[in-house]
């Protein structure tokens, strides 16, 4: 997908080239800011360049294509005028110089050209706004100025009233004025809109400048004047506005980014006609609106396209492939009734291309996390982008106080921002991990909660221990394996009273939350509604440290989520605490790596507090603070004690961008391993699995991942039967196995004994607030892999993959059965296993920019192709892998890129695409009578080809401008699409230029035919007058 760029005002115009015969040509016009004209083919799914042309010693400023021509007017900074045939993009040698266009009018150069137009009424004048006030009304056929005005303001724009008599500037100081070409030596009328009376009761005080302006007539009304800036100097926290004059009613749109262009709709395109306009088409720069003229508040148009991906800076995603076939009505019908209210009644004016959804008929949905709390959730399917439902998290949350203190430095502007998220697609389970060390488990319901019942919310506030390093001093003998819980402070609060237990002034900070959860009851509408919140606390004066991992389990109602060093693990059906454990405790006394206490180091209120407790501005550019975190930059970092720490603290897929040290890596080495006491918690996992050697059958467990390479288990023992599921704990313990890789853990998977993948098990969706007693009081129904038969044995292949090799292991034996190294010289930032034409197998997409896809469970490597370097932490927080062979990340702040690595899908592709160009009709020209027609003062028709061909004109010079050949037409099309469907696609791309050359060569037979008969009859006539005098003589 492309979602609306960031637009620059490289671009300036876009101009739509239609023929004389009724339909327009498919062809695009663009000038950019390096001096470029370029010609695009829209006639094909995928935009070529055909032509350009560089100009060398003049720079474009403005351009103009006159409707149903082909020469195009350009403007440029030395205020010549030049003429190009979009045709064939040859500069023509007709040059209006700006010597000739002023004459003497001014003693000055008058700057570069800021406007071109024909005259509606006769388009053999062409109008020319330069930018020192002055404008000339030029005759192209006499090749001299019929008309020249000047004023003492510099001019932005210009704009024609319909009869061609009267036409309007606009200018730097926030001024109108009206000119009649009867009268040009001064306006007729000069106004400002926005402008005050000053205290003299003369003069009008200055604005900001006009930039552009637009003249549209009405039959019935007054007529429209629109244009963009104006507002007073004495507002300057006015935000961008666009301004609608309608006789004696002014009215300001405010808008949200600054404006690019705009341009108004009307019901005819003939300039000569009363316009009669019905919309404004509005660019800015992070959006494209539309307003609605036809109603007096004037209301904006929804937009059925998603302009709105950057609202608030991406900070995660998830793309879920062939999701359940109701999951996608269900939310859009939820997201409705969320939609804001005021949009115009009426459709959505752009009504040009078409979509083809192909072949493919699975559903798709992406899911964007916000920088502000917020989580998008879009229908993906086919090449559409449609948002489906938006959930705020920070509802749950009081609004944040701006006070001094270390916890607001923790998440700085954006205490909200999503970290992480979960979605099980089948259960409707959401559960996020935000900025502020909380994570929030929400259930999905398509009715409001009771509003006569009182809801608040539960909160369960956890406190996690204090490093080893620093707890510890070097005489301590020996540490507890396995603490008991309930050492840890976690307590669940109905919290209808006080939400947290304030440390008075002067005591270290202790058991307080980064956020304060709503302690009075909250509405939950329909969608998702909050289950659980679950916030780390503060512990000994420190901040909690931002949450690194996090999966959760509907058929076991569990949730876990892991730090720098610590491992949570929470039941949130009876809303308890099951284990909460630093990373080292779970190894027992087994630890790999034979950990020593040590007394604290100095820089551990640095490592906390000065990097780890920071927002997302450390990864994404384009937040508030804009602190630019570039992959240059990381690879610059130290291999020291505290930068290895540093990275322990950010999240798994960004903490190891150092390609230049990548031997001295987290765990490439024993030594570096040994100099760490804490061991971040990259990835989680629930499945039913083998959690020991000596197990006969498979149990719920859960699969611990750390920075370290290390693989541990946890068990998690649940009670009997559902009835006895609400009121008997259920236990989790460590299961005392581990296995290792090198480098850091980033997913796993369970293939069974005949390599199909295991799906962890789940609870299938009920709705929690039906009105229906026998939905809400059913029982939990639990859907369950179904293992292969007894005969082929009973054994599963745990698939674990790290940032440095993959291993394929047979349970219960926990035999290695294969192992590949991925990569040696660089790391992996994202691994999935995902499912490609019904068999299971492992993406890997790497920092060197490589993307990788191994066979399960041999590995056996399928596709190894270089696709796109990482030079931005925003691909590596942002890449993701799903079923059937595609993938996307954030291209840009404003952009999602989706990619595909399945022959199937490229095959299908050129179906898929939409199509661009659709020819339309031409409306027919209003009669204007006859004697309209003959007293109405037009010019009549203009003859360019003869004004401007090579014939008349001549040619241009050659180092004025250089022709660039482009690669569109059938040629652009051969690497656009394979297989057949290309091949179809081009044969009738070439059919129809064929055509077209056909139909020009039918012309030019038809025109020779005529000058044929011409002649034939002319040389009979001399034929006979030569006879009759010879009779004569």
């Amino acid at each position: 997908f492309m979602l609306l760029n960031t637009v620059r005002r490289n671009i300036v115009w876009l101009l739509c080239s239609q023929s004389s015969k009724k339909l327009q040509e498919g062809a695009l016009v663009s000038a950019s800011s390096d001096d470029m004209l370029h010609l695009w083919n829209l006639r094909q799914k995928r935009p070529a360049i055909l032509h350009s042309l560089k100009f060398n010693r003049e720079r474009i400023t403005f351009c103009h294509l006159p409707f149903q021509s082909k020469w195009l007017y350009v403007g440029t900074e030395r205020g010549n005028t030049h003429i190009v045939n979009i045709e064939s993009f040859v500069l023509s040698g007709y040059v209006i110089m700006w010597n000739k266009a002023i004459e003497l009018s001014t003693k000055t150069h008058p700057g570069p050209v800021v406007h071109l137009s024909d005259s509606p009424r006769d388009e053999g004048k062409l109008l020319m706004g330069y930018e020192n006030g002055t404008v000339v009304l030029w005759d192209l056929r006499s090749k001299r100025a019929d008309l020249r005005v000047y004023y003492d303001e510099a001019i932005h724009s210009i704009g024609w009233h319909n009869e061609g008599k009267q036409f309007i500037c606009s200018h730097s100081d926030g001024s109108l004025t009206f000119w009649n070409l009867k009268s040009p030596s001064r306006p007729f009328q000069i106004i400002v809109p926005h402008g005050k009376i000053q205290q003299d009761g003369k003069k009008i005080e200055s604005c900001k400048p006009i930039l552009k302006v637009e003249y549209k007539t009405c039959k019935n009304s007054e007529p429209f004047i629109i244009f963009s800036g104006g507002l007073s100097y004495d507002k300057p926290w006015r935000r961008p506005s666009l301004t609608i004059m309608h006789g004696k009613a002014i009215t300001v749109l405010e808008m949200d980014h600054p404006i690019v262009d705009f341009l108004t709709l009307c019901e005819t395109p003939y300039p000569n006609e009363i316009q009669e306009p019905y919309a404004v088409v509005i660019l800015l720069e992070k959006d494209l609106i539309v307003v609605d003229l036809t109603q007096s508040h004037y209301p904006i148009f929804e937009n059925p396209y998603p302009m709105d991906i950057h609202e608030s800076p991406v900070t995660c995603t998830q793309y879920f492939a062939d999701c359940p076939p109701d999951l996608i009505p269900v939310l859009y019908s939820v997201g409705a009734k969320h939609k804001k209210q005021g949009y115009s009644s009426k459709e959505w004016p752009v009504s040009g291309g078409a979509w083809n959804l192909g072949a493919q008929t699975y559903p798709e949905i992406i899911i964007t996390g916000h920088a502000d709390g917020s989580v998008k959730f879009w229908d993906a399917s086919a090449i559409t982008l449609q948002m489906l439902y938006k959930l705020k998290t920070s509802k749950v949350f009081e609004k944040q106080k701006l006070e001094g203190k270390p916890t607001a430095e923790m998440a700085e502007e954006d205490p909200f921002a999503i970290q992480l998220m979960y979605w099980c697609p089948e259960s409707r389970i959401f559960c996020i991990a935000g900025a502020s060390a909380y994570v929030i488990v929400y259930r999905f319901s398509k009715h409001e909660v009771n509003p006569e019942i009182s809801v608040s919310l539960h909160c369960l506030e956890v406190q996690l221990q204090s490093e080893i390093e620093d707890n510890i001093s070097p005489e301590a003998e020996m540490i507890p394996p396995f603490p008991n819980a309930s050492s840890h402070l976690s307590s669940l609060k109905d919290l209808s009273g006080s939400t947290n237990t304030v440390a008075s002034e002067g005591i270290v900070k202790d058991s307080i939350p980064c956020l304060s959860v709503k302690a009075r009851p909250v509405r939950m509408p329909p969608g998702y509604q909050a289950e659980l919140v679950i916030q780390l606390v503060w512990a000994d004066g420190e901040a909690p440290q931002q949450i690194t991992s996090l999966t959760a389990n509907s058929a076991y109602g569990v949730v876990a989520f892991g730090n720098c060093s610590n491992l949570v693990v929470v039941d949130f059906i009876q809303k308890t605490v099951l284990l909460s454990m630093g990373s080292f405790e779970l190894y027992g006394s087994s630890d790999l790596f034979q950990r020593q206490p040590r007394s604290p180091r100095r820089s551990k209120q640095f490592a906390a507090d000065n990097f780890c407790m920071r927002g997302l501005s450390n990864f994404y550019p384009d937040l508030t603070k804009r602190i630019r975190t570039s992959y240059q930059s990381l690879t610059e970092l130290s291999d020291g004690p505290i930068s290895l720490e540093l990275e322990r603290c950010k999240s798994p897929t960004a903490s190891d961008n150092r390609e230049n040290s990548i031997s001295h890596s987290r765990s490439s080495s024993v030594s570096s391993i040994d100099k760490e006491t804490k061991e971040t918690i990259t990835a989680l996992y629930f499945t039913e699995s083998f959690a020991r050697k000596n197990d006969t059958t498979a149990s719920p467990c859960l699969w611990v991942g750390t920075g370290l390479g290390v693989v541990l288990t946890v068990s998690i023992n649940l009670p009997s039967t559902d009835e006895l599921r609400q009121a008997e704990p259920v236990t989790a313990s460590p299961s005392g196995t581990f296995l290792s890789l090198k480098g850091a853990v980033l997913t796993f998977a369970c293939l069974d004994c005949s390599g199909t993948l295991i799906h962890p098990p789940y609870e299938a969706w009920r709705d929690p607030n039906s009105m229906e007693e026998s939905e809400r009081t059913k029982k939990r129904k639990l859907v369950l892999h179904s293992s292969c038969s007894q005969d082929t044995g009973d054994h599963q292949f745990a698939i674990i993959c790290s940032e440095k090799q993959a291993k394929v292991f047979s349970l219960p034996s926990q035999t290695c059965l294969y192992v590949h190294n991925v990569t040696d010289t660089s790391f992996l930032l994202r691994a999935d296993v995902v499912t490609l034409c019904n068999s299971a197998c492992l993406a890997c997409f790497c920092a060197s920019g490589r993307i990788i896809v191994h066979s399960l469970p041999s590995l056996r490597p399928l596709l190894d192709v270089n696709y796109l370097p990482v030079t931005d932490m925003r691909i590596a927080r942002t890449f993701c892998f799903t079923n059937e062979g595609q993938a996307l990340y954030l291209g840009s702040p404003t952009e999602i890129q989706r990619l595909n690595y399945s022959q199937e899908m490229f095959d299908n592709l050129q179906d898929m695409l939409g199509e661009l160009f659709t020819p339309v009709e031409t409306p027919e020209a209003q009669y204007r009578g006859f004697l309209k027609g003959l007293f109405g003062g037009t010019g009549g028709t203009l003859d360019r080809e003869e004004l401007f061909g090579e014939a008349t004109a001549g040619k241009a010079s050659r180092s004025l401008a250089q022709h660039i050949p482009g690669s569109g037409g059938v040629e652009g099309m051969k690497g656009a699409a394979g297989g057949v469907i290309g091949d179809l696609a081009r044969a009738r791309l070439a059919l129809d230029e064929r055509g077209q050359k056909l139909g020009e060569l039918d012309e030019k037979t038809a025109r020779m035919m005529t000058s044929a008969e011409a002649f034939s009859k002319h040389a009979h006539e001399v034929s006979v007058g030569s006879r009759q005098e010879t009779e004569h003589v």
